[in-house]
């Protein structure tokens, strides 16, 4: 059996300060945030060369998480109306997934379409062009489908 041993992009100090670094960046033509429309969006995640060999074996999969951190966004909220919304009921950021948050660090599930060297290519992915990606996994069915999800009925009035 073989590892290939990598450095880490993170670390916490002792006053318990977590820091990371990106590991890639995303290309797309989306040039601030919007609402409507990311489904057809195509957008190129683009590795750190030394990272690279991590993706070796993705392009088994259909689909992938990545993870990546919303550095365009400049607002944080504990408490709003999703969208703005004034017909969508008051909640917590937390029970939302809009990118005001206290941490903006995102999640997002979307189809993989390509892999080349250590360029990835992704359908569907809602990000703005010079994203920081922090973190890239694949779907895993046995981890990520939930059987008979429960959301508020709300949700089906928002815009994605």
């Amino acid at each position: 059996m073989k590892t290939i041993f990598c450095k880490f992009l993170d670390k916490r100090d002792k006053n318990n300060i977590i820091k990371i670094k990106p590991l890639g960046k995303a290309k797309n033509i989306v040039g601030k945030p919007t609402l409507p429309g990311w489904k057809n969006i195509i957008t190129e995640i683009i590795i750190d060369k030394k990272y690279a060999r991590g993706l070796d074996g993705l392009k088994d999969y259909s689909h992938i998480i990545v993870v990546y951190w919303m550095d365009k966004e400049v607002e944080c909220h504990l408490k709003h109306h999703p969208q703005g919304k004034k017909d969508i009921p008051y909640v917590g950021i937390f029970a939302c997934r809009c990118p005001q948050r206290p941490n903006r660090i995102a999640v997002s599930t979307v189809k993989l379409l390509s892999r080349k060297g250590n360029k990835i290519r992704v359908k569907g992915l809602d990000i703005v062009n010079n994203t920081p990606i922090i973190d890239i996994k694949p779907y895993t069915p046995q981890f990520d489908r939930v059987e008979k999800a429960k959301a508020p009925a709300w949700l089906k009035r928002l815009i994605f």
